[in-house]
């Protein structure tokens, strides 16, 4: 049977949910596919492009919200957590595919971001630093949150103070967004008001 390109992400896609990111070896892969793992590499040229894939994979229910700049900061910083958690590992995966250069989707969520600091008045040179600082929040936010939740898979008794999943993740996500929400609107005015007279200023 002829080996796709997209079978090969799909049963990486599944060992990881399986096994996790530290267990998805091409050999293993390669035996689940029942192929020589030379033959993975006629479709991918290293592990990491294939890991790369697997990203992109993750994050396809991740969609362009509409609305304002913050409504599409928000919506996306909410879909990027989502689709990180659905997956074993998820945050972290993504976060070696992103900071590789291996993803084309979170290329294109950091340009989405970009495009909403544009639209909030940031000033161009820092567009996209403060896109990318978005991006780390969620990645980080949610690294923390998925180990936790392995910790407590399996039966780690941690004191709640020391995760963000005391009382409410969901919650405590929604908090930092807005602070960085809040920073951006802050970075626009403050703009404005250096391009202002002193004498006009309130």
């Amino acid at each position: 049977m002829q080996l796709h390109k997209r079978d090969v992400v799909a049963a990486a896609t599944g060992l990881l949910d399986t096994y996790g990111l530290a267990d998805l070896s091409m050999r293993r892969l390669a035996r689940e596919l029942e192929v020589s793992p030379g033959a993975l590499y006629w479709h991918f040229a290293s592990k990491q492009e294939l890991l790369g894939a697997v990203t992109d994979r993750i994050l396809e229910p991740v969609t362009d919200p509409a609305g304002n700049w913050p409504d599409r900061i928000t919506g996306l910083c909410a879909a990027l957590r989502d689709a990180l958690l659905s997956h074993t590992d998820g945050a972290e995966l993504v976060s070696a595919s992103f900071a590789a250069g291996q993803s084309t989707a979170m290329a294109r969520i950091v340009e989405r971001l970009t495009e909403a600091a544009t639209d909030a008045g940031v000033p161009a040179g820092h567009c996209q630093l403060a896109a990318r600082t978005v991006v780390y929040y969620v990645l980080g936010f949610t690294v923390d949150e998925q180990s936790r939740l392995q910790w407590d898979a399996a039966g780690a008794d941690l004191p709640d103070d020391r995760s963000v999943l005391t009382d409410d993740a969901s919650a405590r996500f929604r908090f930092g967004v807005g602070l960085l929400v809040n920073g951006i609107r802050v970075a626009e005015r403050e703009l404005v008001l250096d391009k202002m007279p002193v004498r006009l200023r309130g």
